[in-house]
């Protein structure tokens, strides 16, 4: 449950959403972590806590001791050491429904849960159920109690102790395995047998590439706050390294909304404010610009060293239903943000190479009808199919040495990315939505399902 975007706009603001709650630093180290206290007994008399929980138990379960632990947050929570901080354990050791429903509201009635995060968690409870009841899986009760057991307990440890991104944020596997987790969370929602990954062999490609330390750039469109769970989890049998190491430029809508945050940590992220948000507070715009060419400096350090793999969607957001018809469609790629990317891969020293990428999984988790200010949206969740699919890399210089100008070079670029991303698309959505399968494969557009 995790989106990202990026931002068009002028290099000064490269990519561009809100929140002053994000703390930006320029220097180009690690983020800065509370290591919290996770470690548990398992307790449960059934069979069912025994053995169906075991895999998200396992999350939580610390790597190091809980008293070890325990001295560390209080060394990162207080400079001298004496504030110590005990967080509530209430979600994970819920062993019903019930018991978990029941204990948002207590936390609520007892002021330590805000009523709106509150609801949220709830009404996300009772959605992320549904959509996993309609998979047919006969274990639903089972992986819904499981997995939301350790969400809500993530998110309301966040809620105690709110964590800050830094402009560059390297996923938090240790102590608690926070990529692990988003993972976990997202595959009971995706129709394995209704699911393609395009081109898989130029994704083997793009792995050898990444050995002889050259940088990867994904231009792709964006559907869904589970967009980098998804590519995972279909990438995760064949083309690990990317799965794990893909660094996503992410919009700050989420890495600030509480449902977000604890999704996000698990990824690898380049923290922006989106074009799109930009002018939703007049008095922080200057502030987000600032930030923002904080975080393309941390970018421009990660591709000088070579081997790095970058998503980015230019098209600053989420794609959106066309209002008439209720079609999808990826949606328009901005040039500025574009070429800025060209620009960083070009110049950064080790060889760069920039690749068409599609991504079709809306129906997971669709995004609001129009572009909303306010953070916390409401969220559908579904079980359905899903499509990812790459494309041969596409050579500026080759479509520039058709023009003259500059500023029509830049255009031609990005029209030529947007239409291989768009025909990409069209293959995966005749594969899934039109039920044609492996059979909607063309020349350019070959599918598979490497976890078969």
């Amino acid at each position: 449950m995790f989106i990202l975007s990026s931002s068009p706009c002028s290099s000064s603001t490269f990519f561009t959403s809100i929140t002053p709650r994000v703390s930006f630093s320029s220097s180009s180290r690690p983020c800065l972590i509370s290591l919290r206290s996770t470690a548990r007994k398992p307790t449960c008399p059934s069979l069912f806590h025994s053995l169906k929980v075991r895999a998200m138990a396992e999350l939580v379960q610390d790597k190091e001791s809980t008293d070890k632990i325990a001295g560390s947050i209080v060394a990162s929570s207080s400079v001298d050491g004496s504030k110590d901080i005990k967080y509530s354990r209430k979600f994970l050791n819920a062993r019903t429904e019930q018991e978990l429903l029941s204990g948002i509201k207590k936390e609520a009635e007892a002021g330590l849960l805000p009523s709106n995060i509150a609801a949220a968690m709830e009404e996300l409870y009772l959605t992320y159920k549904s959509a996993v009841f309609k998979s047919g899986n006969p274990e639903a009760d089972e992986v819904v109690l499981s997995n939301m057991t350790v969400a809500l307990d993530r998110i309301f440890l966040d809620v105690e102790d709110p964590f800050v991104f830094e402009p560059y944020h390297k996923a938090i596997r240790e102590p608690f395995d926070y990529y692990m987790f988003g993972q976990s969370y997202i595959r009971p929602l995706v129709d394995f047998k209704n699911s393609y990954v395009g081109n898989i062999s130029i994704f083997c490609e793009i792995e050898d590439k990444l050995k002889q330390g050259h940088n990867i750039i994904f231009i792709s469109n964006h559907q869904t706050e589970a967009d980098p769970a998804i590519i995972a989890l279909l990438l995760e049998k064949t083309n690990p390294h990317i799965a794990e190491n893909l660094i996503y430029v992410a919009g700050d809508r989420v890495i600030a909304d509480p449902l977000c945050k604890p999704f996000s940590m698990g990824r690898n992220l380049i923290c922006v404010y989106s074009k799109k948000h930009m002018l939703d507070v007049p008095e922080l715009v200057e502030m987000k610009r600032k930030a923002n060419t904080r975080s393309l400096k941390e970018m421009a350090f990660l591709l000088k060293r070579g081997s790095q793999i970058v998503w980015i969607a230019p098209s600053g957001g989420r794609d959106r239903p066309e209002p008439h018809t209720g079609e999808w469609y990826p949606a328009p790629f901005d040039t500025s943000s574009v070429d800025n990317m060209r620009r960083l891969a070009e110049h950064s020293g080790p060889q760069g190479h920039i690749y068409p990428l599609a991504i079709l999984c809306h129906d997971i988790m669709p995004p609001p009808r129009q572009v909303e200010k306010e953070i916390g949206e409401r969220r559908d969740i579904s079980f359905h199919g899903t499509g990812l699919s790459v494309a041969p890399e596409i050579s500026f210089s080759e479509i520039a040495a058709a023009y003259r100008s500059p500023e029509e070079a830049k255009e031609a670029y990005t029209g030529a990315l947007y239409n291989s991303v768009n025909e990409q698309y069209k293959v995966l959505k005749s594969a899934i939505h039109d039920k044609k399968g492996l059979e909607a494969s063309t020349p350019s557009v070959s599918l598979s399902q490497p976890w078969n």
